[in-house]
């Protein structure tokens, strides 16, 4: 019986201490425009996003997490920005995100008022210039950039 415990308390370490896998969207709009959510939990402009379902790859997930909080529909997936895992990247729990630029296509609308106040579309300069949530800052710039980085 005590091996049976133990088991159990290892699975559910196994299981529970891991970080969760997510993917931010940087959707792009065909003038150019990057679309921005603003979060109901903390009030921030942010990239639209959320955690892969199970049995799911990421870009299924980004396709569902943009359409679900936007409205949008990629069309194209421009390339890959990043994966970022620094453990205090989300303070809600420990996240690796995969950081997706797309193009796409649609109007903005506020698909989840559960989860988004205000959508609203911004140059990339006037993306950078909001106080943003998460690393979402930092996967702009590396975006603007041109760079793919592991942080």
């Amino acid at each position: 019986m005590r091996y049976f415990w133990y088991s159990i308390q290892t699975l559910l370490g196994l299981i529970l201490k891991r970080p969760l896998l997510g993917t931010c969207v940087i959707p792009i709009l065909p003038d150019g425009q990057i679309v921005l959510i603003r979060r109901r939990d903390t009030g921030h402009w942010g990239l639209p996003g959320g955690l892969v379902d199970w049995g799911e790859d990421v870009l299924t997930a980004t396709q569902r997490e943009l359409m679900e909080e936007t409205g949008l529909t990629v069309i194209g997936v421009e390339r890959l920005v990043g994966v970022y895992s620094a453990p205090s990247r989300d303070p809600r729990f420990h996240s690796v995100c995969v950081a997706v630029a797309t193009r796409v296509e649609g109007t903005p609308r506020i698909a989840d008022p559960r989860e988004i106040l205000d959508i609203k579309a911004f140059s990339a300069q006037m993306a950078l210039q909001e106080t943003l949530s998460h690393d979402h800052c930092r996967q702009l710039q590396d975006y603007l950039r041109g760079e793919t980085v592991l942080a």
